[in-house]
């Protein structure tokens, strides 16, 4: 028997994720993300040594764009201010977005704790397509210390998505990216209005918009965050419109580890 671990086709993040746990023996194979909880399982016939196991990819479930039941948990959310969602914020040194953006607040219900919930949106048609919930602990002041704190809704599409953390009636001429959420929140004390792209491949894959003449990038200062934020870069002087890429002093940081990093400073 022997395992690997590989991208979960459900929630992928690209090609250095390894969510997905892979293990084959001579019965075949059981594929199951850690993260999203996607499992599939195939079978090897015994009498034929030379028949192939089928693959992940041939497995592979298409994601479905936003659902009822995405949008049954998008109505039960809240607005962020006087929420855990806004305590947990705060506690990461972010600026709150403006409540019409995608970033909202779920009380603990039927045994789920506390959750800031963002919806995240097709980049260029802006229709809806899946959640993302980040887990927080009891008094806000962090996530909630478990495996599973951050996690996408599973069998939903992620990718060409992002979430619209200030509206789209607030983008003029300019906006600002990063990765996650609290990255996103952390620059956005020195611009907005900002989006976060999830993870380093929608950056990557970021389309250029129609309408939005220049582009400021916030990469998370690790290799893979700088070479999605390279390759967005490129895309976008490719169509003639201005684009930079900002990143944090210190390797291995994002904009919110940077923002923290001079808050203690500071103290």
């Amino acid at each position: 028997m022997s395992t690997r671990r590989a991208p979960c086709p459900l929630c992928d993040r690209g090609s250095r994720d390894t969510a997905m746990a892979v293990t084959t023996d001579e019965l075949g194979t059981v594929m199951h993300c850690h993260r999203c909880g996607y499992t599939a399982t195939t079978t090897t016939s015994q009498h034929v040594a030379h028949t192939p196991t089928r693959t992940v990819a041939a497995a592979r479930r298409e994601p479905q764009d936003w659902s009822e039941r995405a949008e049954s948990i998008w109505q039960r959310t809240q607005l962020l201010h006087g929420s855990l969602a806004e305590t947990y914020l705060h506690h990461r040194c972010c600026m709150l977005p403006p409540p019409d953006g995608h970033l909202r607040y779920l009380p603990p219900a039927g045994g789920h704790q506390p959750s800031m919930v963002a919806m995240i949106t097709d980049a260029t048609t802006a229709r809806p397509m899946s959640l993302h919930f980040t887990r927080l602990a009891g008094d806000g002041r962090g996530k909630a210390g478990t495996d599973r704190d951050k996690l996408l809704f599973a069998g939903h599409r992620k990718r060409g998505g992002v979430i619209r953390l200030w509206p789209d009636e607030l983008v003029t001429y300019g906006l600002a990216i990063a990765e996650g959420i609290e990255s996103a929140l952390a620059a956005a004390h020195l611009q907005t209005p900002i989006w976060a792209a999830i993870d380093a491949g929608n950056l990557a894959a970021m389309p250029v918009l129609a309408g939005i003449d220049a582009l400021t990038i916030y990469a998370d200062h690790d290799d893979v965050g700088l070479t999605a934020a390279r390759e967005c870069r490129q895309r976008w002087r490719d169509a003639g419109r201005e684009a930079c890429v900002m990143r944090p002093r210190t390797p291995g940081h994002d904009m919110g580890d940077e923002v923290m990093a001079a808050r203690r400073v500071a103290l």
